[in-house]
């Protein structure tokens, strides 16, 4: 495949009257690099999309909320019944699965591509309501309950989400009381914010829930447990008794999936109906679990269900590639305004407002899918039991949690720049833009909302950090070390010093400033450098609330909440940054890897543009460096320009995969058309004069 860019692969010759050759400009090469993101799993993603391009998938507009319900059920039936069962992947080979998690996530990313609908109700099915009895349950509870819910023959809802605690999973409301008498558990919402809310096939389908609820026993409340509940009759979809339910209607996007609310009005379930991995009640009431401490219990349960926010990672980098694409195919072919030729329009690509929109974005997302698949590694490694440590699940708590609220903040951003980047013809739902920012909407809040996950891995940073100052300052050589340190930054950063020193390196010559920009180990050094800056400053200001009253050790928090988040964000521009990096080192094309490395400095020098103030404010950059940064990222983008059309094709996303009509090539034939004819009427005189160019030749004679 080649560039579809109007531009020379070769530089024009130069010098007076000399032929000199240019050196060729390097060449992506489209196959080698798609193959190599097809990533760890490559036979089961093309599986995937290969099954995306089935029209039996895909989306249909035209469908009311009701329909388009009932196509995402049947289409859920026909993976269920497929021959290779890949919804089955992560579920243990004893049950008809393969023990495979990672490739599990790999493919089901990819439903996207077909329908936003049909991955999130495929998700609740499989990724929520199967997967708590998998990761939950014991190996009796897996053979007994998962069958139904792998094949479909019991639809089920994942209730967690009460409308009274959103993301404060560990205050739900809903309680299950033991009574011993009968061995059963009475599971209860006790008033209206305990409902269970916006809870996927619980509107419409769902036969069955797993239930979030506070265990209470012999009048102790053991904290958030799950349990299994019946909650419709499979024959007559009524309720049963005990349970009511509210269907929330017509959504923002997502119509294909039955959003409602449950609640439970005194509803018995077995004893041996609670999920009892971490934690298990006996006949007799008497509680136990393989985990004392009740908090790293309920991190425990939580962080086994840590794939949802995996794929939603997965989900959003691959919607910012659909977007992208089809934007980037348009404006490659789209002309407006006569700027360098009195009679040829422009192609928009060939602006650098319209490169300086969509290329950083093209940039990020490649950085996405890198950090992307070395989550997937991560989470395979926990999963499979491969690596599975405790210190290995709160790294893949973390990096899931950073990831994801990056990643789905981004695609929403990008989407709608790549709407705007396609002017009216954007807006049309048959060019897909629209349709995909409406149902990818809500990924910013479900499976946590991204700044309670921003603040879930500050905290994880900040206490690595107050363990680190803990171990370097416990004598009194370690302190007496850790107040050099401080004092030696004070006196590089905060004094002006370094970027004296860069002012005198640099010595007024932009190129100098840039060479150094361009290094793979600035760009990390300045990326990491901000990251442990405010890891810092945020642990340090923290210190006083550990011994402070409640009410001033919230203050102190609160005054530092936003730092923290903005901790966590920085943290994740460098995890990006860096798997981009190491990526770099497995392609073996010189020009692929040439190209990808000035995609790679197009992404970490636009996070340095992007907290310029903040490089600036602490001595990181000189202001000739930093004066640098914008204009050398602008020679990128210029660079990058007859590549734009093969780093999306190089995601391996086709015709049938993108179904939007600017991206299909037509576009191209309009313009083509529209030249010919004008050509036509030049070169037999028939185009009518311009007032404007009559006007001057009659000044001129």
């Amino acid at each position: 495949m080649t560039t579809t860019s109007d531009r020379p692969a070769t530089l024009p010759t130069s010098g007076a009257g000399a032929a000199v050759t240019a050196k060729p400009a390097p060449r992506v090469d489209v196959a080698g690099l798609s193959e190599q993101l097809l990533g760890r799993w490559p036979e089961w993603r093309r599986y995937a999309r290969e099954r995306a391009t089935d029209s039996a998938f895909w989306k249909d507009e035209s469908l009311s909320m009701a329909e388009h319900r009932e196509r995402a059920l049947e289409q859920m039936r026909l993976l269920a019944s497929d021959e290779k069962h890949q919804v089955w992947l992560g579920f243990p080979e004893r049950l008809g699965g393969r023990d495979a998690p990672g490739a599990n996530l790999a493919g089901f990313e990819e439903l996207v591509v077909a329908d936003p609908s049909l991955q999130i109700k495929a998700g609740v099915q499989w990724g929520l309501f199967a997967s708590a009895i998998l990761h939950l349950g014991t190996p009796e509870q897996q053979d007994r309950l998962l069958p139904g819910a792998m094949d479909l023959s019991v639809p089920g809802a994942f209730a967690m989400t009460e409308i009274g605690h959103g993301s404060d999973v560990a205050s739900v409301a809903t309680t299950a009381t033991y009574d011993p008498q009968t061995e059963e558990f009475v599971i209860h919402t006790p008033f209206r914010a305990a409902w269970k809310e916006f809870l996927g096939n619980a509107a419409v389908h769902a036969t069955a829930a797993t239930v979030f609820a506070q265990l209470i026993t012999n009048g102790v409340n053991h904290g958030v447990h799950c349990f299994y509940v019946p909650v419709r009759d499979p024959e007559t979809m009524e309720f049963l008794p005990g349970i009511s339910g509210h269907d929330d209607g017509l959504k923002g996007g997502l119509r294909g999936v039955d959003n409602g609310r449950l609640a439970f009005d005194q509803v018995r379930v077995p004893r041996t109906d609670l999920l009892a991995r971490y934690g298990a009640v006996a006949a007799d009431g008497t509680y136990s679990s393989p985990i004392d401490s009740p908090g790293r219990r309920f991190f425990t349960m939580l962080g086994s269900l840590v794939q949802g926010r995996v794929s939603l990672d997965g989900a959003a980098s691959t919607a910012s590639k659909l977007g992208l694409a089809i934007a980037v195919r348009y404006g490659a072919e789209r002309r407006q305004f006569t700027s360098s030729s009195p009679v040829e329009e422009t192609v928009l690509l060939d602006y650098a407002t319209h490169r300086r929109r969509l290329f950083p974005r093209i940039a990020e997302t490649y950085a996405t899918h890198f950090a992307h698949d070395r989550l997937l590694d991560l989470f395979d490694d926990v999963f499979s039991g491969e690596k599975d440590t405790p210190e290995q699940r709160e790294d893949l708590e973390t990096m899931a949690a950073a990831l994801k609220a990056t990643s789905t903040t981004f695609v929403l951003d990008t989407l709608q720049e790549c709407r705007v980047a396609c002017g009216g013809a954007g807006f049309i739902t048959e060019n897909r833009i629209t349709s995909l920012h409406h149902d990818l909407d809500v990924y910013a809040t479900f499976e946590g909302d991204n700044t309670v996950l921003l603040q879930l891995v500050a905290k994880r940073l900040v206490g690595d950090y107050a363990k680190h100052l803990k171990g370097t300052t416990s004598s009194p050589a370690g302190i007496a070390r850790f107040v050099v340190d401080q004092a030696t930054d004070a006196a590089l950063h905060r004094t002006g010093l370094r970027r004296f020193g860069q002012a005198i390196a640099d010595a007024g010559d932009p190129r100098r400033a840039a060479g150094h920009l361009r290094d793979a180990e600035t760009q990390r050094e300045l990326l990491a450098d901000r990251v442990a800056t405010i890891v810092e400053d945020v642990a340090m200001a923290l210190r006083p609330a550990q011994k402070a009253d409640p009410v001033t050790a919230a203050r102190i928090f609160d005054e530092n909440q936003v730092q923290l988040v903005e901790a966590a964000k920085a943290h994740a521009d460098l995890l990006r940054w860096s798997a981009f990096t190491e990526a770099l080192e497995q392609i073996s094309d010189p020009g692929t890897r040439r190209v990808m490395t000035w995609v790679r400095d197009v992404f970490g020098l636009t996070l340095i543009e992007r907290n310029l103030a903040w490089y600036l404010i602490n001595g990181r950059l000189s202001a000739q460096r930093a004066r640098t940064v914008t204009s050398y990222v602008d020679r990128l983008l210029d660079r990058l320009r007859p590549h734009a059309v093969d780093l999306v094709d190089a995601w391996g996303y086709g015709p049938d995969h993108l179904r939007a009509v600017i991206a299909s090539g037509i576009e191209a034939e309009r313009q083509d058309e529209a030249r010919a004819y004008y050509a036509a009427q030049r070169a037999d005189g028939s185009a009518p004069l311009s007032e404007k160019a009559l006007k001057k030749a009659k000044k001129q004679r």
